[in-house]
């Protein structure tokens, strides 16, 4: 059976929280959690991006010059490829980037992506977190109490996770505005940020609904 520390939102240590194996402590598939990755990735593009043909281009309607009897090269447009202005060849136009994954695999990723972080000892979770107002300071202290460096006054660059089973506006609002600090609804946790995150914080609500979920 897997495990992961409880910490308060003080920083002190409450004992540890046991998790379900097969969510949390699961055969890692590293080809699974990649496929996934690069769909996410590829699902984000737009695909707008596009180029003038010679066809599209303005200009170019007469022939520039005789076709004999000049000693240059024959030409039928100024604006073909290798005139500057002219049309692009091969170049990129709209397109659909979207790649479909089976659900069971989409799930079977997320659990190796959870399972990497438990047995890397970098997930903890959170008892409780409350405030009467949103405070950046707070979060950061926090973050430094649990021995986790996400805030504008860290050394390190380290990029933390937090996911929550329901909203906390305070939690939310509190941490905004660190760049590092990345707040998510376990509904939405995805495997780009899990594992670009150095470290995964959750709430005792998101761990129950993930294995709920995932199971």
């Amino acid at each position: 059976m897997a495990s992961a520390p409880v910490v308060d939102q003080s920083g002190l240590r409450m004992g540890n929280l046991e998790l379900s194996a097969e969510i949390f402590d699961c055969a890692i598939n590293e080809p699974v959690m990649h496929q996934a990755l690069l769909r996410q990735l590829a699902n984000a593009r737009q695909g707008t991006h596009d180029t003038k043909n010679r066809r599209e281009v303005r200009g170019g309607g007469r022939k520039p010059y005789r076709q004999k009897g000049t000693g240059r090269a024959r030409q039928g447009s100024i604006r073909a490829p290798h005139y500057k202005g002219g049309g692009v060849v091969f170049g990129p136009t709209p397109r659909s980037y979207r790649q479909d994954m089976p659900r069971k695999q989409r799930r079977l990723a997320l659990r190796s992506a959870l399972s990497a972080k438990a047995q890397a000892g970098e997930m903890l979770v959170l008892d409780g977190f409350a405030l009467e107002a949103p405070r950046t300071r707070a979060v950061v202290d926090m973050l430094h109490a649990i021995g986790v460096e996400g805030g504008p006054d860290s050394p390190t660059t380290s990029k933390v996770l937090m996911v929550l089973g329901s909203h906390n506006e305070m939690l939310e609002r509190s941490a905004r505005n660190l760049p590092e600090v990345r707040v998510l609804l376990a509904a939405n946790l995805n495997i780009r940020d899990l594992l670009t995150g150095d470290t995964v914080v959750m709430t005792r609500d998101a761990v129950e609904h993930l294995t709920e979920v995932l199971s």
